[in-house]
């Protein structure tokens, strides 16, 4: 009896769950999710699996990357590494891959242990196993590891898409500075104006019309100022939330203006075409199809698989314990179940899941008229943007110095007064704000291109206040 204990003993611990004990590893899907995302840039995703505490503050890696100068590759690396809701994302992928192991995981075989003194049997031991679900197990490992890839190709574009948003973020700060040192150089003008007014009609030179008009003027520079301080802190607040900062950490430094337009715009490419094979909502699309594909063969095949279940049983000894008849202590015999599939053979759910497959079709189908018109929006629109940095730098403002040498001159020789040129002034830096508008739309265009030709159609969002600066009722021929 000792011996037919043992042999259960280690019966029961072979058939214990080993996936159990297999903690999920995220290197896996990171390097895949990598794999997929840096088609343009390398990029460099969390560690989720080396133990930090996500209530920890910033590690000393992105401590030491904020104490210089913030850039915008610098700061995409930071959002890589600490944005909370792609760490989220990333740590997500563990649930198709536990999906994943638990359909390639054998299911557990049933024991039995029963006392049987009415069948002259001291007691009986039953293993019985579900053979049906062993043959099965392959096709529904083959659904999970197609959901499984399209939440590696979810993931992987919203890494691309938190790269454009870090990137027009970063731009945005860049804008807003500038634009409030545009501004609180106009600001300046205004003063000026306002000061020589009050210092004139002291002297009785201009009457208090005049005087009025420029001091209003003033002070709706002065709100126009507010405005443009408070838009550069929403921006960089804007950042501060994507790059995952708070504390001290968020007294960061960007030094960089924003760069000027190319002459030349660069070759765009046959962006349609590439922005179809790239994207990965399409790709993501694709597996979710590839697993109603194959989870509607799974219907099919459990819809005409009979239920087979295997059995060993042993009967042991007599109540009084004494041996059998033939002096053996262990009676064995064996059975199988079947569970045969005559009416229900999964018509329902094999049906819906074809209805869930027709109707996404459909919708990939639409996706990809969507991501041609992206692309061809994405491919004018940096056209578009182009030209009119390039106009405002090669026309424009040359145009708008010229006018304000012209005054310059004719102020020196006494034809126009003082107020004229404080106007031409201020009429060039307001115009100056005006292009850095348009060198924001520029950059955050061209970044929305290369979002789409990395796979991910974005939304451009931009902070522009292009009449932050003009004072209504402020021309320079008020009072003359």
């Amino acid at each position: 009896m000792i011996t037919e204990k043992l042999a259960l003993v280690s019966l029961l611990a072979l058939t214990l769950p080993t996936s159990a004990c297999a903690a999920w590893s995220s290197t896996t899907d990171l390097a895949r999710v990598t794999e997929l995302a840096s088609s343009r840039v390398p990029i460099e995703l969390a560690d989720l699996d080396d133990g930090d505490d996500p209530q920890l503050d910033t590690p000393e890696q992105i401590q030491s990357l904020l104490a210089a100068p913030l850039e915008v590759d610098t700061a995409v690396r930071i959002a890589l590494l600490n944005n909370r809701p792609l760490r989220a994302t990333l740590r997500e992928l563990g649930i198709e891959r536990g999906q994943l192991i638990e359909a390639r995981t054998p299911v557990n075989p049933t024991f039995e242990f029963e006392l049987l003194p009415e069948r002259n049997s001291a007691y009986e031991l039953r293993v019985e196993y579900e053979i049906s679900d062993l043959i099965l197990a392959p096709l529904r490992a083959k659904v999970a590891k197609a959901e499984l890839e399209a939440a590696r190709y979810d993931a992987a574009a919203e890494v691309v898409e938190l790269g454009f948003e870090v990137r027009s973020a970063y731009l945005g700060v860049q804008a807003a500075q500038q634009r409030l040192a545009l501004g609180q150089r106009a600001i300046d003008a205004l003063a000026a104006g306002r000061d020589a007014a009050r210092a004139l009609t002291d002297a009785g030179n201009i009457n208090d019309l005049d005087a009025s008009l420029r001091i209003a003027a003033y002070e709706r520079g002065r709100i126009s100022v507010a405005m443009l301080e408070f838009e550069q802190l929403e921006a960089r607040e804007r950042l501060h939330r994507l790059l995952g900062l708070h504390g001290e950490d968020i007294e960061w430094t960007i030094e960089a203006p924003l760069a000027a337009a190319p002459e030349t715009l660069p070759d765009l490419g046959p962006s349609e075409n590439e922005a179809i094979a790239a994207s990965l909502e399409l790709a993501a699309t694709r597996s979710h199809l590839e697993a109603l594909a194959r989870k509607t063969g799974l219907s099919r095949t459990e819809g005409w698989l009979p239920d087979i279940a295997v059995d060993v049983h042993g009967l042991a000894g007599a109540p009084d314990g004494a041996l059998q008849t033939d002096g053996t202590p262990w009676r064995f015999g064996a059975g199988v179940s079947l569970a045969v599939p005559l009416a229900d053979r999964n018509q329902g759910r094999t049906r819906s899941i074809e209805a869930e497959f027709d109707g996404l079709m459909e919708r990939y189908l639409g996706q990809a008229i969507d991501v041609r018109s992206a692309a061809r929006l994405a491919r004018a629109r940096v056209e578009s943007a182009h030209a009119q940095a390039r106009h405002f730098a090669a026309v424009l403002m040359p145009a708008q110095q010229q006018v304000l040498d012209e005054t310059m001159l004719q102020y020196d020789a006494m034809q126009l007064d003082l107020f004229a040129l404080l106007a031409r002034e201020r009429e060039q830096l307001e115009l100056a704000i005006v292009e850095v508008d348009t060198l924001e739309s520029y950059w955050v265009a061209v970044a929305a291109h290369d979002a789409l030709l990395a796979g991910k159609r974005v939304d451009m969002i931009m902070t522009t206040n292009t009449d932050a600066m003009t004072p209504a009722g402020s021309s320079s021929e008020a009072g003359h």
